[in-house]
């Protein structure tokens, strides 16, 4: 059969993780997918690796970039060259789950939706030096519990908490009818992009079953993991606020009032602890601004706790 769905794998010196990640993809129960596997100039053994998984397994094709572009730019090497009618995205340290392509996209085949996603969780380090799954959070379950087919951000605007490109499975004619690209040379380009799905969609579907394991790396080289580095704040929160102007501009208030009540609750707080301890008055100055414009489209929510201490500490800067 010709394969269904493209798996866009991008990677920048993730040799460590790179094969539990291609082993994921090997495990699932849908087979009839292929990969595209980005290498972003790697220094490790990364390049390797993906070129080992090729000569092993034909549906899995290989890019190397000459010099690093980032990962926005990866997964557009990868866009460019699906030829399937539907497209995924993995991190190469990441794993998906066994049915993940499976369920997406039966979910899909049954109805007739632009994208589908699905849940994740948290592979965190452990005592016995691997990494073990965690649970799905409540802002996760949120967006994707219980399931629904052919809803919009009108229906469901806690779906807008989903921000990840990997945990969803898309048609490919609606990336290319509704213009999608990745920002290239900023971290956090999920953000923005999963705004525009749902706002140009005709319609998606949300599924409670757990689709990635997101790893949270040991080592803390992960982008994630660098919030307290000035460049990374200041691209994370142009991400977040971009998100909010995306849905914004497309008239979904309900949902603007959802992605700022959880920017609030789960993304603030850990800003702010950050600041408290940083060297440079710049990073409270720019995160105080953000906070400011997020008070201001609260909308009287209740904060509980942390949230309520860190924007009152926030708006002080």
């Amino acid at each position: 059969m010709p394969p269904v769905v493209t798996v866009i794998v991008p990677g920048y010196n993730v040799a460590e993780w790179a094969a539990d990640a291609l082993e994921s993809l090997r495990a699932q129960t849908l087979t009839d997918w292929v990969a595209v596997l980005v290498d972003d100039a790697s220094t490790d053994a990364t390049g390797a690796i993906f070129d080992r998984a090729a000569a092993e397994d034909a549906r899995f094709e290989v890019v190397h970039h000459s010099e690093q572009a980032g990962l926005g730019a990866a997964r557009n090497t990868g866009l460019d060259r699906v030829r399937t009618p539907f497209v995924a995205f993995l991190d190469a340290d990441d794993r998906m789950t066994p049915t993940a392509l499976e369920r997406l996209v039966t979910t899909l085949d049954g109805s007739g939706s632009d994208f589908a996603l699905g849940a994740y969780v948290r592979l965190r380090p452990d005592t016995a030096g691997g990494y073990t799954a965690g649970h799905v959070q409540p802002w996760v379950s949120a967006a994707t519990d219980p399931a629904r087919t052919g809803t919009t951000l009108e229906h469901h605007p806690d779906a807008s908490g989903n921000i990840v490109a990997w945990s969803k499975v898309s048609r490919t004619d609606f990336w290319r009818r509704a213009g999608l690209r990745f920002p290239v040379g900023k971290a956090y380009e999920d953000q923005i992009v999963a705004q525009q799905m749902y706002t140009r969609a005709r319609a998606f579907d949300v599924v409670p079953d757990v689709v990635v394991e997101w790893r949270e790396r040991a080592d803390g080289s992960s982008i994630t993991q660098h919030k307290g580095e000035l460049p990374v704040m200041r691209d994370y929160v142009e991400a977040l606020a971009g998100g909010i102007e995306v849905l914004d501009a497309a008239g979904h208030p309900r949902a603007v009032a959802s992605r700022v009540r959880l920017i609030l609750a789960m993304d603030l707080p850990p800003l702010v602890e950050l600041a408290h301890q940083h060297p440079d008055p710049a990073y409270r100055r720019d995160l105080g601004g953000f906070a400011r414009r997020l008070a201001a489209r609260a909308d009287g929510a209740v904060l509980g706790e942390p949230a309520a201490t860190a924007l009152a500490a926030a708006s002080l800067w």
